[in-house]
């Protein structure tokens, strides 16, 4: 059985019931007086969503959808999450807020640096391969500790403590790409991991089906602490 038609069988299970909640928690009033729009069904109108939200926590003009109890009723026993993000472990960038979104809306992974591995990768792939999710977002962040530590290691040839020298190890292919680390090779480094996690995710065997037929983005993205700015990198889809 192809991909395509694991996934088709995954999500004929899942249709009838998550549309009906979907339909039902748009219709309910939330926080915001204003009433959010249907799930995104394509690739587009999901990172359209997701990029208009973090206009909103740019300016400061959060609609907090949502994340009252009705919505979490609602969703207690199914799910249609229409975007996934594979961020990093910082506390100062939780994907939920910086991209104004509420209870339902995301499949979240957050890892050291995005640091992956099978799990990582399975888990990332979960929203696609069983319910259609359409985008996936590789979001890296300025001023990585993570990175920072990592390309440290690596630069002095020190190994760190623990399984921290994991994170280290799954970082090395963006250390060891940089042709030139520039005027901030923690940053450099940061953007190369980041491109390199989205390529690897959209070449894979079973995402890759999925891309070719425009069925599913996978989008590279940087998040800018000082500015609260999402700033794409790669793979916005058309």
């Amino acid at each position: 059985m192809s991909v395509l038609d694991r996934r088709t069988v995954l999500a004929g299970a899942l249709t009838v019931t998550t549309a009906v909640i979907a339909g039902c928690g748009r219709d309910e009033p939330s926080e915001h007086t204003d009433t959010p729009p249907p799930a995104p069904q394509t690739a587009k109108a999901a990172f359209d969503r997701l990029m208009a939200g973090n206009r909103r926590w740019v300016e400061g003009n959060l609609n907090h959808p949502d994340r009252d109890p009705d919505r979490r009723q609602l969703l207690a026993r199914n799910q249609q999450p229409y975007g996934v993000i594979l961020s990093c472990i910082d506390s100062r960038v939780p994907p939920e807020l910086l991209f104004d979104t509420g209870l339902g809306e995301l499949f979240v992974m957050r890892t050291g640096g995005l640091a992956v591995g099978p799990v990582v990768i399975g888990s990332v792939e979960y929203g696609p391969m069983t319910s259609g999710t359409p985008l996936i977002v590789v979001l890296g962040h300025q001023r990585c500790g993570a990175v920072a530590a990592a390309y440290k290691a690596l630069r002095e040839g020190t190994p760190l403590p623990g399984n921290l020298q994991a994170i280290v190890e799954a970082l090395r292919p963006a250390y060891e790409r940089m042709d030139s680390p520039g005027a901030d090779p923690v940053e450099t480094m940061t953007r190369i991991q980041v491109e390199l996690t989205a390529g690897e995710l959209r070449s894979n065997n079973d995402l890759a089906p999925l891309v070719d037929t425009h069925a599913l983005s996978v989008v590279g993205a940087y998040y800018s602490l000082d500015t609260g700015q999402v700033e794409v990198l790669d793979g916005a889809p058309a």
